[in-house]
């Protein structure tokens, strides 16, 4: 019997969400405010993405382009992802003036999970359904690690990286700048 090809093995979805699960279930230990990094200077989000939203609509993320942007990576399952939630929920809204685009996309739940999610937390942002969307996750870097949020300025560059929860008065900062302001 011949070796499984590993490339196989580790391009499924699944060992892959194996593996950020353990991530996850360290979380104490390695996703706390350890994976913050500017990003290379000229580096331009790739916005050509198009996923659907929970209720099966289409949302293209280069529509948001001309916006500042905080697209986060997240999953009902991550405990540091539920944590931040809240907090990207309160900027949603106290940074709508200055058309800041929180914009969530989900690992791999199901439409109806991440509706029960929007529910619970009184989700006021766009919420994506990332399942199949492994091209988006290995761009974004989110294939290892939950969260990620990524901070895209209007012209479509990249500020930053995060990696792992922040505290709020952390992500308030970053988005004064992103913004160039707070309200």
């Amino acid at each position: 019997m011949a070796a499984p090809d590993v490339r196989k093995v580790w391009n499924s979805r699944w060992l892959r969400a194996m593996a950020v699960a353990a991530l996850v279930a360290a979380w104490p230990a390695c996703a706390i405010e350890d994976g913050s990094a500017p990003a290379p200077v000229g580096t331009v989000a790739n916005l050509n993405f198009t996923l659907k939203d929970v209720n099966g609509r289409e949302v293209s993320l280069a529509s948001f382009k001309g916006r500042p942007i905080l697209l986060n990576f997240w999953a009902t399952w991550c405990p540091p992802c539920k944590a931040e939630t809240p907090f990207l929920v309160e900027f949603a809204e106290k940074y709508k003036d200055q058309r800041l685009a929180v914009i969530g996309v989900s690992f791999d739940d199901s439409p109806e999970d991440i509706k029960r999610f929007v529910d619970e937390f009184k989700v006021n942002y766009p919420m994506l359904v990332g399942r199949d969307q492994d091209k988006l996750f290995e761009e974004y870097e989110a294939t290892f690690a939950l969260p990620i949020s990524w901070f895209i300025r209007p012209d479509g560059s990249v500020a930053m990286k995060a990696t792992g929860i922040h505290e709020k008065a952390w992500f308030d900062d970053q988005l004064k700048i992103l913004t160039g302001g707070a309200s």
